[in-house]
């Protein structure tokens, strides 16, 4: 028996907690997962709080992503004992997810962790971190590199921009952070950006072109930042959209793509395919791996997770959540 966190529609009403399961309670798939690790995302918040249409399958164990060790398997390329991590797919959406003590799933969809990488940090990377790490390794196909100069990070505070101020820096780019909340400014300088932008001060402008700023975009807010970015990109500069936290409105013209040459690029983390995954999680072992992890990361219950997704929702985070399921 395990404990696991557990969202449940009663009569439509949606609620969650902590229940004691079974093995024999968990969704079918060739590797058993004995998690120790998962993390807190928006869209877990999103799934466990009813504030999203996320959930698919009623009642079910929350959690995009999990970080622990083979139990059983009958994938021939996993053996008892081998550190994994899974994010994405359908976990915590119509698959029992990684709010659990164990996880069963596809053998496709399970990651070998890198060397260089612990669980913990896995997790404390975790989708948010693995969706800043595919922005920028998109980015780099696309044309951008170290010194075509600054890269902009909006949201900088939270999951995704933490970790893309980071792993930016270690990569040697001129980073500039965008932030709503003033009193992270000197944390987000401690993470690598050598500017700060305080979005209350940021004056967008009304032209379809204005001043060429930046060569690089991670974006995970969209909304009008979105348009203001595609607005003020350098020649050739590269945009990579992962989320809608501003809203899923996009307002701008044809302009700063047929005289600019901007490329705006769609970031999906969930399906992503697995030739891809595996090398976005060899470099966030290498050179895209963040250097403040434990300075931004806290730690978090299965019983403290109500709290966890209230202050997410609210906009109250900073940084990433770690939530132990070992116990």
């Amino acid at each position: 028996m395990f404990n696991a966190f557990r969202v449940f529609n009663e009569d439509g009403k949606i609620s969650s907690r902590v229940v004691r399961q079974s093995l024999d309670s968990l969704n079918g798939g060739s590797v058993l997962i004995k998690a120790a690790f998962s993390s807190v995302n928006y869209k877990d918040a999103l799934a466990a709080t009813g504030a999203g249409k996320v959930i698919r399958r009623w009642p079910l164990t929350a959690g995009i992503d999990v970080a622990g060790v083979v139990e059983t398997s009958t994938e021939s390329q996993f053996k008892p004992g081998d550190p994994v991590l899974v994010t994405g797919y359908d976990m915590g959406v119509s698959h029992d997810g990684g709010y659990a003590g164990y996880v069963r799933v596809p053998g496709e969809w399970v990651v070998p962790v890198p060397e260089g990488l612990s669980l913990f940090e896995c997790m404390a990377i975790g989708t948010a971190g693995f969706t800043a790490a595919l922005s920028i390794v998109e980015m780099e196909r696309n044309g951008l590199s170290p010194g075509g100069g600054p890269v902009v990070v909006t949201g900088a505070s939270g999951g995704v921009g933490s970790i893309a101020v980071q792993a930016l820096a270690a990569r040697g780019y001129s980073v500039t952070a965008l932030t709503g909340k003033p009193d992270q400014a000197d944390h987000l300088r401690t993470l690598g950006a050598s500017d700060v932008i305080l979005r209350p001060t940021l004056e967008m402008g009304t032209r379809p072109l204005e001043t060429a700023t930046w060569a690089g975009a991670v974006d995970p807010v969209g909304g009008a930042v979105l348009g203001w970015l595609t607005r003020t990109m350098r020649y050739g500069g590269v945009i990579a959209n992962s989320g809608l936290t501003g809203g899923v409105d996009l307002s701008t013209t044809v302009l700063p793509f047929i005289l600019r040459a901007v490329k705006l690029i769609g970031i999906d983390s969930v399906m992503c395919p697995a030739r891809t995954r595996l090398e976005v999680w060899r470099r966030l072992a290498d050179d895209l791996k963040p250097r403040h992890l434990a300075a931004m990361t806290q730690t978090v219950s299965l019983e403290t997770l109500p709290d966890a997704f209230s202050t997410l929702l609210a906009g109250e985070a900073r940084g990433r959540l770690v939530v132990d399921v070992s116990n």
